[in-house]
């Protein structure tokens, strides 16, 4: 189950050198009360009216989360589902059956299922390496699905200071002087990382060397990522931006306002095609119509090479009462609960509410890992890069 409370803190150990951010409550965290280890998330519905906390003590309350956008972001689904698995371990649940809620509860998301299988191949090596058999052996198991998680939040944080350090220096590159002008599509920042974000953490790096002009904040319909949580972020790191409705993004275009798009993803097939927040295929579109780079910005992770191609990527469809009705993410109104909707549509009005769309790799200037940039984006590069990062990760 999920619980409410507001609390601030963290469960950063010394040595595991994850990356700060501003944001006054981690986005995750994994804690051990007496009365047995939770799992804390930062409910990002409820921002930025209010910094609550969800306190998951089971893998189904955490499934939930995450169907909810409770958590949400490629990279720390991956790290959440991880977390996830080692609470089903620790807490003696079936860590089969919780490893396969998990890695469905959002199907777009390739990082959700690598977290999970990650975390459930390290509990089952070493229940296998167990002798003996017995609670010693569980616990054991449950250690190093926790081991597990834990590294791959290091890892993420590692990975987006690296991704910001890469994508300014590719910034720089196609924009010689500084002074830009970025576009940015949903929330890609420390709400969605280990660490500082992908797409959004270069934007941050430009804005810390003084060469960020101005950053262009879609609001992200319908469920106003951008609004609530990019806004939120460029506010409270001092970055000089302005939000704008999806819909105002062409003739900010056609004033020549825009020098680059970037955005992030949460599937990249293994031809280039990339999955992101929808909304991002016409972002590519108009990008390419007035010769603005249009720059992706994800770790490895992200890469599916067992998607052929952007046809073959199943993309979530949410609920039509997202686009029907108007989310409150702040406290409860008068008769009504807090996230609920305010009817913006006739009754019984059918909606049409995919999550993600689908870039085609032919419209993507770049994509930016933490391993480097890829650009042209092909399938080749692509391949390249990731037997490159594979055979050094195994040297």
């Amino acid at each position: 189950m999920a619980d409410q409370y507001a609390q601030t803190g963290g469960d950063i150990r010394p040595g595991e050198d994850i990356q700060p951010t501003t944001i006054d409550i981690p986005a995750i965290r994994w804690e051990e009360p007496a009365e047995g280890p939770v799992l804390v998330l930062l409910d990002q519905t409820r921002l930025p009216a209010e910094e609550i906390e969800l306190v998951c003590t089971d893998p189904q309350g955490l499934v939930q989360a995450i169907r909810s956008l409770s958590v949400r972001g490629a990279p720390l689904l991956g790290i959440a589902g991880a977390y996830g698995v080692a609470l089903a371990a620790a807490r003696g649940f079936d860590v089969q059956d919780a490893a396969d809620a998990l890695a469905g509860a959002r199907p777009t998301a390739v990082n959700l299922a690598y977290g999970v299988r990650r975390a459930q191949a390290a509990y089952r090596d070493a229940l296998g390496n167990g002798s003996g058999g017995g609670a010693a052996v569980q616990e054991r198991a449950a250690a190093a699905a926790l081991a597990a998680a834990r590294a791959l939040h290091q890892e993420d944080a590692a990975a987006s200071a690296k991704m910001a350090e890469h994508g300014l220096r590719l910034l720089d590159e196609l924009l010689p002087g500084g002074n830009h002008r970025v576009l940015t599509h949903c929330n890609t920042g420390a709400l969605v990382s280990g660490g500082e974000g992908t797409a959004f953490a270069v934007a941050l790096a430009a804005h810390r060397a003084g060469r960020l002009r101005r950053l262009w904040v879609d609001e992200t319909r319908p469920l106003l990522q951008g609004a609530r949580l990019t806004a939120y972020e460029a506010a409270r790191n001092g970055m000089a931006y302005t939000l704008l409705t999806d819909n105002a993004a062409g003739s900010l275009f056609a004033a020549g306002e825009v020098d680059a798009v970037l955005i992030g993803a949460d599937r990249i097939a293994a031809d280039g095609s990339v999955a992101n927040k929808v909304g991002s295929y016409p972002l590519a579109v108009l990008a390419r119509y007035h010769h603005v780079p249009f720059i992706v910005v994800a770790p490895l992770t992200t890469v599916d090479l067992t998607t052929p191609d952007g046809a073959s990527i199943e993309v979530e469809q949410r609920a039509g009462h997202e686009v029907t009705e108007v989310t409150a993410p702040q406290a409860p109104l008068a008769g009504m609960e807090a996230g609920g909707g305010i009817p913006v549509a006739p009754l019984g009005t059918q909606a049409y509410n995919p999550a993600f769309d689908v870039t085609p790799p032919e419209l993507v200037t770049a994509i930016v890992t933490e391993w480097g940039v890829v650009s042209p984006v092909t399938g080749g590069s692509l391949g390249e890069l990731c037997s490159r990062s594979r055979q050094v990760t195994m040297s």
